[in-house]
Order: C-alpha cells, then structure tokens, then sequence
C-alpha cells in the first residue's frame, strides 16, 4: 500500500511572535487542502521556549507540542524573531543543532536568520534576511556569505528568506520542491500571488496575474495559454482581438505590466519550466510544445531569461 502521509512541518511559535510571519508558513503549511491528496503536508505547532506565548495586541499561542516534537518534523519553519539583538533561548538553538544533524530542512523567514546564525548553522554558507538587517548580519557573524538582494537562499537543507512577505516566496519554493511545479502554482493562485518572484533567483520567472474574465483580451489571453505552441505574432494578436497594433500593445500592457511579446514569451518560459519538471520529454519536444519552433531557439531564449540551459535547470529543478 502506497505511503500518504505526507511530510511533517513544525513551526516554531515564541514569545512576542511575528505574526504575519507565522501567518505566511501557516497559510502554505497548516491550511488543510483536500484538493493536494492524502500526502500533503502535516503541521505541528511547536513551542520554541515554555509559556505563555503571546504575539502582538493581546494574542496569546498554544502550541501543541515542545520542543521534542522537532523529533517528528521534516521541515522546521522559524517564522522571524524578536530582533537582531534577541539571543536564542539555549534549549533552542541545541534542538536545531541535533535537527540540522539529522538531515531536517531548517526555514528561517526574516529576522529567523539571526537564530540560525546563533546556533553556529550558517558559518561558511549563503545566507539572508531583512535588508534593514541584512548589514548587522554580515558584521555580527563575518563567516556567513550574506546576500542581501535575494528573496531567498537556499544553502543545502538551510534556507533563508528577506524580510516577511518574502517567506510565502520561500514557503512556495519549498511547496515546489516537494510536490513540483504544478502544486507550486496551485498554491500559489489560492494565495493570489505569483508562484515566482524575480528579486535574485534567476532560474524563476514570475506569472503575471491575469486580468479578470470577459472582454476581448482575457479571451485572446486564454487563447494564446492554451495554443501556445502555435505561431503568435503581433499581427495575429491585433488580428484576433480586432484592434490596431498600437492599441494591442497598449491593451496588453496596461493588463500586465508587459509588451504583447514579452508576455508570451514568459508564458511559453513558464510553460517549458512545468514541462521539464513535470514530463520525460526532450528538449526539442518540449521546444515545439511551448513554441519555439527548434531546440537551438529553445535552448538560446530559455538561457537568456532564466539563466541556465533547460537540462541544467531540469536536473537542479527535479532533485
């Protein structure tokens, strides 16, 4: 019998916790979700120190387990942290040592980084944080490579986010990992908001929201999602939506933030990423599935906007 129970998430909860950080790796985590099947995530809320634990405005926290339920976590989500200057409870950082250890991925959204960083986990590796912090990090711990104008950073089964809302990119990434791009996406549509974020991670491209239902683009929109493989050019878009060239590009860009062509190739970029992580197709398949027309075309525009060749990203993507 197949196993579905899927992978186990403890998010630590504290005194005066982030709450829209604990928020964002809830919402992705702790939400049930009939629709990802049996195997989709568990999630434990776990006391990083002994209570009460109260966030802002009154609200106080009852996790369900101490810091031994850590044992039976996969993923460990620290969401922030008091401060820069806030020291760890030892008891703590002792218990992310021994989970480190024991080869469980470690999540640090904003401020969390300075908890890692305590613990002595991030000596020698890739690190980030909240860029108001991002300074003190690099001079309070010199042994750690911060990068400071990256959403995330993903350092074997250490990850790091930038400040709050940068941990739902994180939280996604790790959904991606696990499920692969399809879930990513789902997840993130729920969420309304992109299932990749430019800001430093070059091999992800982000999915413009597209704009609502009805009327003339959305339609030609639809059209050229579901026949992406076809030959696209401005004349047929204009053609299709009955307007001129200039009012086409005017239309496309007030809805996206981006010209006619640039959107779409985005949309077959994102199209080739899903089929080389979702598929066992080839490349020249996958080429004329998302409308390149060859593998050497694929191959030149696939580089030039996510950074790696497409069997590089699949390989790295696919792991």
């Amino acid at each position: 019998m197949p196993n579905t129970i899927g992978p186990c998430v403890a998010i630590l909860v504290y005194d005066r916790l982030s709450l829209f950080e604990f928020s964002c790796a809830f919402e992705v985590f702790g939400l049930s979700r009939p629709e990802m099947g049996a195997d989709w995530y568990r999630c434990i809320l776990v006391g990083a120190e002994a209570g009460p634990l109260r966030a802002t405005h009154g609200v106080t926290v009852t996790p369900e387990k101490d810091l031994s339920g850590l044992d039976d976590a996969d993923i460990i989500v620290i969401p922030g942290w008091r401060g820069a200057s806030e020291e760890a409870p030892e008891e703590l950082l002792s218990a992310l040592r021994t989970a480190h250890k024991a080869g469980k991925r470690l999540v640090s959204i904003c401020g969390a980084a300075f908890v890692l960083a305590q613990a002595g986990l991030l000596d020698g590796r890739r690190a980030t944080t909240h860029w108001h912090h991002s300074d003190i990090l690099a001079a309070r711990y010199p042994t750690i490579h911060v990068v400071p104008d990256a959403l995330y950073v993903e350092d074997g089964s250490l990850l790091t986010s930038a400040g709050s809302a940068a941990g739902l990119d994180l939280c996604i990434h790790v959904v991606r990992q696990d499920f692969g791009a399809r879930a990513a996406n789902m997840v993130a549509r729920r969420l309304v908001v992109a299932a990749h974020r430019d800001g430093g991670q070059a091999q992800f491209i982000e999915r413009a929201i597209p704009p609502p239902s009805g009327g003339r683009l959305p339609a030609l929109l639809d059209a050229m999602q579901g026949r992406l493989g076809e030959p696209w050019g401005a004349q047929r878009m204009a053609r299709e939506m009955r307007v001129s060239l200039r009012s086409l590009h005017r239309h496309v860009h007030e809805a996206t933030g981006l010209s006619p062509g640039v959107w779409l190739m985005r949309q077959r970029i994102l199209l080739a990423q899903e089929l080389l992580q979702e598929t066992d197709l080839s490349i020249e398949a996958i080429a004329h599935a998302a409308g390149f027309g060859s593998a050497a075309n694929f191959r030149q525009h696939f580089r030039s906007v996510v950074g790696v060749a497409p069997t590089v990203f699949r390989r790295t993507a696919c792991r």
